[in-house]
């Protein structure tokens, strides 16, 4: 049996019943990223040694009754820009080639403490500005489904570990579509929870009022499994919202009568590529068929999200992004005069172009003179928005829409037009903007045969109900292994 092709919950309860072990399980990922690190480059780092130790440890505490949870035992990969104790952590940046954090992310401490065995960190676009996994400094992420093409981002090495059955489970961050868009682009699942739901202590920040950290894994069962298990209240971190119900898989039902799916038209119209949109649709006939109500309707302001998110999140990168400077930790120039020299060759030579795109974009929004003009202005825009959705939330349970507006593109297209990959954002960033929850689930594939993936966000604080719609869905269609996922007797 290929274990690397159960889901994590299936993976943990063989665990629980005896019939494989921590150890088994971990040197089955092991040998699986051994095979395919070569032709799909997910991680930047494996931590064999501290894998298999930890595995012993749980294995231990799981025969002692300790650890019963459903994830125990489970191997998983996490994205590079949240920080794990004395393992490299790096944002897949040259500027924090060598750093070794002295603390672990929070989300990271949720899913140790539930007995989860972290195999290594993923490749990424470099501090998550990308949405290709391209501009990461440790070389690009091929999609498993054909690796000519790329796997998505900024968490693409997540969600490309997760299809080539590498791991059962990652975690990734979404600042602005960064889970549901690579995992559209890889036919895996991924959630953005609601904005403050998962603490940010730990993860390295790109756009502060919008990252947020999440789960990637073959099926919503896993998805709301290790959701339940990451979101907390923490103190630790400012924005972290104190919820009354972390029950998520209490979702977990097949049953969509009388939900109320809004369609916005303004999401299917030019620029939405032909089959991608025939297989959203398709998800809401099948909803239909099992009793939901849907309806199209028009959402609004969708052409100012794009403007307005890059803005903000150029702007707070800017800020975020100044304490890089080779002085504390990571990247120093090898040669320089005086301090603001040093400053200034440490982060020309640290930092990627794209990168400094954003710091520039973000530098120049901020500078006296022009902050009224576009940040101010991007700030209301964003608050209009998330009046958009509040109406449109009035009516609807949740709004269907495509993840991506194109299949994954080829190694090499999307780098060439920056503003062409800043457009493929359009239907995920308006909810990192209005703070919504939203997950991404394969539901076919296009005539190249690469995965199309749809989305459903829901209002503040709704995962249930989305998660709920997704699962509903979910039962209607086998999952379907990328040709590189193992082929073990499934």
């Amino acid at each position: 049996m290929d274990l690397m092709s159960l889901t994590a919950v299936e993976l943990g309860k063989k665990i629980k019943e005896k019939e494989v072990s921590v150890e088994e399980a971990v040197r089955a990922a092991l040998k699986a990223i051994e095979e395919k690190e070569d032709a799909v480059n997910s991680f930047v780092t494996v931590d064999e040694e501290g894998a298999l130790a930890r595995a012993r440890q749980v294995q231990e505490k799981i025969d002692a009754g300790e650890l019963t949870g459903p994830l125990a035992g489970v191997p998983v990969a996490i994205k590079d820009n949240m920080c794990t104790e004395g393992l490299l952590t790096t944002c897949s940046s040259k500027i924090l080639y060598n750093f070794l954090p002295t603390y672990s992310a929070e989300a990271v401490k949720k899913l140790e403490g539930a007995g989860a065995v972290i195999i290594g960190k993923t490749n990424m676009d470099e501090f998550a500005m990308g949405s290709t996994t391209e501009t990461s400094a440790y070389g690009t992420t091929k999609n498993p489904w054909n690796t000519a093409h790329v796997p998505g981002g900024s968490s693409g090495g997540s969600c490309a570990a997760v299809a080539a059955e590498e791991v059962p489970f990652a975690l990734g961050s979404d600042t602005g579509g960064s889970i549901r868009q690579p995992s559209s682009f890889c036919g895996v699942t991924g959630i953005k929870p609601t904005y403050g739901t998962v603490s940010r202590y730990g993860l390295i920040a790109y756009g502060s009022s919008l990252d947020q950290i999440g789960p990637i894994a073959k099926d919503v069962t896993d998805c709301a499994t290790i959701l339940e298990t990451i979101a907390s209240y923490d103190t630790k971190d400012s924005t972290s919202v104190k919820r009354e119900d972390y029950h998520f898989t209490d979702a977990l039902k097949d049953d969509v009568k009388g939900l109320k799916i809004g369609i916005p038209r303004d999401y299917f119209g030019d620029g939405l590529d032909a089959e991608v949109k025939d297989a959203v649709l398709g998800v809401a006939e099948k909803l239909k068929e099992k009793g939901a109500a849907v309806e199209e309707f028009n959402l609004g302001l969708v052409k100012y999200a794009i403007p307005a998110y890059y803005v903000i999140a150029c702007a707070e990168a800017s800020s975020n992004l100044a304490r890089f400077d080779g002085v504390k930790y990571g990247y120093r120039a090898a040669e320089y005069e005086g301090l603001h020299n040093m400053y200034k060759k440490s982060r020309s030579e640290g930092f990627g172009a794209e990168v400094k795109r954003r710091i520039m974009l973000g530098s120049f929004v901020l500078s006296s003179g022009y902050y009224d003009a576009y940040y101010l202005k991007a700030l209301r825009a964003k608050a209009l928005i998330k009046k958009a959705f509040d109406d449109a939330f009035a009516k609807y349970d949740v709004i269907l829409a495509p993840a991506a507006p194109t299949t994954a593109p080829k190694i090499g297209e999307s780098l060439s037009n920056p503003i062409q990959m800043y457009l493929g954002d359009i239907y995920t960033i308006s909810a990192n903007l209005a703070g919504l929850p939203g997950i991404s689930f394969p539901c076919g594939t296009d005539s190249k045969g690469l995965p199309i993936g749809a989305q459903l966000l829901g209002n503040c604080f709704e995962e249930k109900t989305i998660i709920r719609a997704a699962y509903s869905f979910e039962q209607t269609r086998e999952y379907k292994h990328s040709p590189m996922a193992g082929k073990g007797d499934r």
